[in-house]
């Protein structure tokens, strides 16, 4: 059983890393990705997904590391 602890962990630190990297880098990513008129609406988007994808991984090891 604790191998699938370490797997969750490690699964939990990787959402974090890329919720973290979605919302410091939003700009550059759209501007790379995306070509559309208003980056603004896109980088706050991305922002929000980075956020949500931190909580989930957040949530993810607190569960993991609970029972």
């Amino acid at each position: 059983m604790e191998i699938g602890k370490a797997i969750l962990l490690l699964i939990g630190l990787i959402i974090i890393s890329i919720g973290v990297i979605f919302i410091y880098d939003a700009r550059v990513i759209i501007k790379k990705w995306f070509s559309f008129g208003d980056q603004n609406e896109g980088t706050s988007g991305f922002k929000i997904l980075g956020i949500i994808l931190s909580f989930i991984g957040v949530l993810i090891i607190f569960f993991n590391l609970k029972v």
